[in-house]
Parts: C-alpha cells; structure tokens; sequence
C-alpha cells in the first residue's frame, strides 16, 4: 500500500490497527523499500567510534534518534536512544561491546572431588555441627514439652 502512495494513517486505518507500528514500519520502507519486511540473516553489530559519533550527534547537535536511524540506515531508532541511555548511564564504557559468555568464577560449587581433603573435612565438620545443634534443640523441646 506505501507503494500506491499511502501513508501511515491511511494504511493504519485501513488495516484497521493502531497508527504507531504501521509508522515504525513506514519509515523502514522509505529508508529500505520492500527489504524493510524482511528479517535480517545475521545481527548487525557497530563500532564503538560509530555508536559514539551517533550518540554526540544526538546529545549536541539535537538530532533525533529516528533522522539518524534513516540517515545511517539502522533498524530503528529505539537502537539510537538505547546507545545514548547507555551513554549517559555509564560515560562512553557504556558504548564499548561487552565480553561474551559467563563470567569466570561463577559456576556449581566444587564436587566432593574437586576439593582437599582440609577443605572437605571442614564442611564435614560444618555439616556436623548443625546436625548436633538440631538435635540438641529437638531434645530440649521434647523435654519442655514433657514438664
């Protein structure tokens, strides 16, 4: 239908749904024609430098997220406000990409045969300790309860 020179409102109310997505949608189509309704095959991913000159385009020369979305022919602009909301969350660390996978350290405790023998003995003994102090607490409130 943009093909045939409607707008967003018209083919909004055409289609009968709200205007906002049949906008976003739109303004794909003039910056990618038909392309626009096709998924990408892979995740676009932007230098640092690019997201930066983006981001101080937006903070000091006033530009909006959606005129640089078309100009720079990015998804969108919700892209363009997420890199400045992480810009002035965190300085220009927040723009840099961030290391993939888990962080080390993290992970299932040890198993039993991973660990020393000091370091197995001592939850033992932990271990011990609470099951001693269970049963001291159970028989005091059996004899309480015996009074």
């Amino acid at each position: 239908m943009f093909e045939q020179g409607f707008g967003d409102s018209a083919v909004a109310r055409h289609l009968g749904v709200s205007r906002w997505p049949v906008r976003g949608l739109y303004r794909r189509w003039r910056v990618h024609g038909m392309g626009a309704l096709v998924g990408k095959p892979t995740k676009s991913t932007y230098s640092f430098e690019f997201k930066l000159d983006v981001v101080r385009r937006v903070l000091d020369e006033g530009a909006t997220a959606d005129q640089l979305a078309d100009e720079y022919t990015l998804s969108s602009g919700k892209l363009v406000q997420s890199w400045v909301r992480a810009y002035r969350r965190h300085g220009e660390d927040g723009l840099k990409p961030k290391p993939k996978g888990r962080t080390p350290g993290g992970g299932s405790p040890p198993t039993p045969g991973d660990m020393s023998d000091l370091e197995r003995l001592q939850q033992e003994n932990l271990r011990l300790r609470a099951e001693n102090a269970y049963l001291k607490k159970l028989r005091a409130l059996r004899a309480q309860r015996r009074q």
